[in-house]
């Protein structure tokens, strides 16, 4: 059975820092694309950041770049999600997902990916 767990998020005000985490259990970690999604109350999942398999390709959706950086540890099994700077616009729920190994395509929206974690909300207060 495959789990994504996602932790970290909370309650900040803004220019703060959140690292947020998602481990994985159930499949080959290591090969796979891991990516974080977020969904603002009344709005579409929109895509924020992935990594790829070995770690070495990162993107990033350009309202994050600069100030998000994900990283994957596959000895852990998990992903991070460093977020600085925040501002209110940060403010949804955020869900890690993943794919299995599929080269060097990335894909960028959420039907790229199969398996998808509970989300934890981050909350950015002005």
């Amino acid at each position: 059975q495959v789990q994504l767990v996602e932790s970290g998020g909370g309650l900040v005000h803004a220019g703060d820092s959140l690292k947020l985490s998602c481990a994985a259990s159930g499949r080959t970690f290591s090969s796979d694309t891991m990516a974080w999604f977020r969904q603002a109350p009344g709005k579409e999942r929109e895509f924020v950041t992935l990594v790829g398999w070995s770690g070495g390709v990162a993107y990033y959706a350009d309202s994050v770049k600069g100030r998000f950086t994900i990283s994957k540890d596959n000895a852990k099994r998990t992903v991070y999600l460093q977020m600085n700077r925040l501002i209110p616009e940060d403010t949804a729920v955020y869900s890690c997902a993943a794919r299995g190994y599929s080269g060097n395509y990335y894909p960028t929206t959420p039907s790229g990916y199969t398996y998808w974690g509970q989300g934890t909300q981050v909350t950015v207060s002005s």
